[in-house]
C-alpha cells in the first residue's frame, strides 16, 4: 500500500455553545461560552487521518461567502496533504449549530449542509485520478448521495477499498452498500439500516450480521461507552471502551474513522486498526471542539 487515503466529505463552520445542561423546549439558557470553529464530518475525518499518519487527499465544496476564506485557511493548516476545494455559486458554506452539555459532555447538533450537497458528478470526475491512485476511499453522508455513489463506483471499479461512515443516516444508504468494503455505523445508524433496535451487545451482533448479509464484508459498530464491535469473516471481536474524562463528544466518531483508515492503509490488521482508532477517539473526547484532533504520539493502545 502507498498509505494514501482519498476522503470525499463535508466542510462546515461549527458554531458551538457550551451550556450547563441542554435547554428544555421553549427554554432560554445563558451559554457558558460560544465559539466558532471548523467542522464537518469529512474535514474532521481528513484531519484525524492526516494526524494519524496517512497521506490524505480531501475533497469538499464550500460557498462563496463570508466563511469561504475561513474554510480555506483552516484546511491549509491541518496537515492534510492535498485539498480539492470546489466552490458553489448558489449555496452557502455548510454550517452546524452545536450545543454541548457541561454536565455530560454530550452534544446536540443541527446541520445546514449548504454547498456540501451541491457537488456535481463532473467535479467528482475531475478528481478521478486522485481516487484511483488511493489505497482507500472514505466518505460519509453529509454530501449529496449521487456524488457519494459516483465516487464509490469509481473506487470500486479500480479495486480501491471503500469505507463508508453512514452518518447522518440517509434512506438511500442501502443503495450504496454494493460498493462498500468497510462500514462504520453507530448504534443509531445500525438500527436504522437494519430495523433491529440496537440496545445491547446481542442486538448489535444481530445488526452486524444483517448488514453483512446486505453486502458489506467488514462491519464495525461503534457503541460509545460500550466500546466497538467488529464483525469480519463470520467472527465477532469486541473492543472495550477506554476510561477517559469526557469533555466534548463532538467529532468523536470522526476521530475514530480518520484514525481507523490511517491504520488500514498502513496494512495493519483490521482488529488492530479498530483498537488504535478506539484509543484515538478516547483522547479526542477529552478535548473541546470537533476538529481538535489529538497527536498520535499520545495514543496508548491497551
Amino acid at each position: 500500500m502507498n498509505n494514501k487515503v482519498f476522503i470525499l466529505g463535508s466542510f462546515n463552520v461549527d458554531i458551538v455553545s457550551t451550556l450547563t445542561r441542554f435547554p428544555k423546549p421553549g427554554e432560554t439558557l445563558h451559554a457558558l461560552n460560544n465559539n466558532i470553529g471548523a467542522g464537518g464530518k469529512g474535514a474532521n475525518q481528513a484531519y484525524a487521518a492526516a494526524k494519524a499518519g496517512a497521506n490524505v487527499t480531501f475533497m469538499t465544496k464550500i460557498g462563496k461567502d463570508q466563511f469561504s476564506h475561513f474554510a480555506k485557511e483552516h484546511l491549509a493548516t491541518t496537515g492534510i496533504n492535498n485539498t480539492i476545494i470546489a466552490e458553489s455559486d448558489n449555496c452557502p458554506t455548510g454550517n452546524a449549530l452545536i450545543y454541548v452539555s457541561q454536565q455530560s459532555g454530550e452534544n446536540m447538533i443541527a446541520v445546514h449542509c449548504g454547498a456540501n450537497t451541491d457537488i456535481s458528478q463532473q467535479e467528482i470526475k475531475q478528481a478521478k485520478r486522485h481516487i484511483v491512485a488511493a489505497d482507500l476511499l472514505l466518505t460519509q453522508l453529509e454530501n449529496n448521495i449521487d456524488a457519494v455513489k459516483y465516487a464509490m463506483q469509481i473506487a470500486h471499479a479500480h479495486d480501491v477499498c471503500v469505507a463508508l461512515n453512514p452518518a447522518p443516516y440517509h434512506h438511500d444508504t442501502p443503495s450504496l452498500l454494493e460498493y462498500v468494503d468497510i462500514i462504520t455505523p453507530n448504534e443509531t445508524e445500525a438500527s436504522l439500516m437494519t430495523g433491529i433496535k440496537v440496545l445491547n451487545l446481542d442486538s448489535a451482533k444481530k445488526a452486524a450480521i444483517k448488514i453483512n448479509q446486505m453486502g458489506v464484508s467488514k462491519v464495525i459498530i461503534t457503541r460509545g461507552a460500550q466500546g466497538v464491535l467488529l464483525y469480519e469473516n463470520g467472527l465477532f471481536s469486541e473492543v472495550a471502551a477506554i476510561k477517559c474524562v469526557v469533555t466534548d463528544t463532538t467529532g468523536a466518531g470522526d476521530a475514530f474513522n480518520g484514525a481507523l483508515v490511517a491504520k488500514i492503509v498502513k496494512a495493519e490488521q483490521l482488529l488492530e486498526a479498530v483498537r488504535f482508532a478506539n484509543a484515538y477517539a478516547a483522547l479526542a473526547v477529552e478535548r473541546e471542539g470537533a476538529s481538535n484532533m489529538p497527536d498520535v504520539s499520545l495514543v496508548r493502545v491497551p
